[in-house]
């Protein structure tokens, strides 16, 4: 590829006051070059304005390598180092202001292997569903602490929203007819403008729960490296406030989509499911299929853009079109999504419910709700934290069980796969679900768990790290009603004691 001269400079190992380990290599973006030689990284952003993005002035890519060391530091404060300017006294470039007019900046980052990003061990076939639960976890807390104000609010306003839909379609529509076709761009448009109408309210709920934060805002496989036990996302976005200030949900849509558009649904969800279960953001993940959407369309656009560059090669350039037609279809199919359904995990502690609701929620690309984790979010006690008696009480119990109905009835109504994990050992409850999801026209399956009463002492007696607060002396007082002749209609029972997954995938489908 044809190499500015500052990035040809970047190539010589003699320009650097420091060690480094040659040859080197260059990566490339739509946005950027960077130089990894050796311990340290050097990332130079070029001189484009795509719209979206402005670094076409020196002072701009300045100030932009500023914004992204204060903003990435929160995230990766051990990779972002320093904005070093680059000179050029007699021509020559310098690293350092030296005496020499100052050229160019780049931003100093400590170099990690690639073999750690997400992306190579995905690659390697090497990513698992453990990697996705932590990651879920990594990004919750990072949410936490995520600033939010009036002014960052002020960016989850529908109108807002709208603009940067609207940009983001004007935008794609250069490349109908060569990345994405005529029909998946009305439709995708269609869906997307239907729901902005139809649901205004949504977004002002949003806004009100607090839930536009200053995010990372480009949460991919690519920008989150694996290491010594722990995720650390980087390269969050400093270029565009629009793009990072955000729906905590918008910005967890990324790493959904790029898993699920790589065909793993199981990672997507392991990751989704997750994060859910850290912030009981349940509710917002009606918007799911919209963000997830929107991500993809993003993605096909910057792939897009990428192959507008004059100096690709034919068979780079062909791969470039390949990818963005990928996205663009992906977008596509997000507004296609089928009809929403319920499945109600029944059974003892211990009986393996969460286990089996886990992987169908992996298979089926579904919300797993526990009532275990939503009981302590209900009554302000940390996951991991024990729960006093007074969060074991009836009326707990019938507050629990009303918001975990409530939550999978309104999902399901709006094309969500819903999983409702808790005991359900009273008709009753049972009851309750059965007549609100046919009220609501919604199919529902009852997943009945059990195993031998010896697997169940022993699975609570060993269980370790887990927000149920179950244990064998709470087992000894439970008691499960028996199922009614329409309930056992409705029940597939899973013994799992035994082998269950091959049987289980294929009686409740996909």
């Amino acid at each position: 590829m044809d190499l500015p001269a500052v990035i040809q400079a970047l190539l010589q190992p003699d320009l650097y006051p420091h060690p480094v380990q040659p040859p080197f290599s260059v990566l490339q973006t739509h946005a950027a070059y960077v130089v990894l030689t050796g311990e340290y990284a050097y990332k130079v952003k070029k001189s484009v304005n795509l719209g979206f993005l402005d670094f076409s002035s020196l002072e701009k890519r300045r100030f932009f390598c500023h914004e992204e060391l204060r903003l990435n530091a929160r995230h990766a404060p051990d990779l972002y180092l320093a904005v070093v300017p680059i000179a050029a006294p007699n021509g020559a470039f310098q690293l350092g202001a030296g005496a020499g007019e100052i050229v160019e900046y780049a931003l100093q980052m400590r170099q990690f292997p690639q073999s750690a990003l997400l992306s190579a061990l995905f690659a390697r076939g090497e990513l698992t569903l453990e990697h996705m639960a932590l990651l879920g976890r990594r990004v919750a807390a990072m949410h936490a602490l995520a600033p939010t104000n009036a002014e960052i609010q002020a960016f989850g306003a529908l109108s807002a929203i709208e603009q940067v839909i609207a940009d983001n379609y004007r935008s794609g529509q250069a490349y109908i007819g060569r990345d994405q076709t005529q029909q998946q761009y009305d439709q995708t448009k269609a869906f997307t403008d239907a729901l902005l109408q139809a649901h205004p309210d949504w977004f002002a709920q949003r806004q009100a729960a607090g839930m536009i934060r200053e995010c990372h805002g480009d949460l991919h496989l690519n920008n989150v490296y694996y290491h010594a036990g722990e995720m650390h996302p980087f390269d969050c976005i400093e270029f565009n406030p629009a793009f990072r200030n955000i729906d905590v949900l918008y910005d967890v849509a990324f790493m959904l989509m790029d898993l699920d558009g790589r065909g793993r649904r199981d990672l997507a969800y392991q990751f989704l499911n997750s994060y859910l279960e850290q912030t009981a953001d349940y509710w917002g993940a009606v918007l799911l299929p919209l963000y997830a959407s929107m991500r993809a369309y993003v993605r096909a656009k910057v792939q897009s853009l990428l192959g507008d560059d004059p100096h690709l090669s034919p068979s780079d350039r062909s791969h470039i079109h390949q990818e963005a037609a990928r996205y663009y279809q992906h977008a596509w199919d997000y507004t296609r999504r089928q009809d929403g359904r319920i499945i109600v995990m029944m059974g003892l502690s211990g009986s393996g419910k969460s286990t089996v609701g886990q992987h169908l929620a992996q298979q089926l690309g579904a919300v797993h709700i526990r009532a275990d984790a939503l009981r302590k979010h209900l009554g302000g006690v940390p996951l991991a934290e024990r729960g006093a008696a007074d969060l074991y009480t009836r009326a707990m119990s019938d507050r629990t069980y009303a918001r975990l109905l409530e939550l999978g009835i309104f999902l399901a109504r709006h094309g969500q796969r819903v999983i409702l994990d808790a005991k359900y050992d009273r008709r009753q409850r049972r009851q309750t679900v059965l007549e609100q999801a046919q009220a609501a026209g919604l199919p529902i399956q009852l997943v009945y768990c059990t195993a031998p009463q010896s697997i169940l002492h022993q699975r609570l007696e060993q269980r370790q790290h887990d927000v149920s607060d179950a244990t064998v002396e709470v087992l000894a007082g439970q008691v499960f009603e028996p199922l009614s002749v329409a309930e056992e209609q409705l029940t597939l029972t899973v013994n799992t004691a035994a082998a269950w997954r091959e049987e289980l995938d294929l009686e409740v489908g996909g």
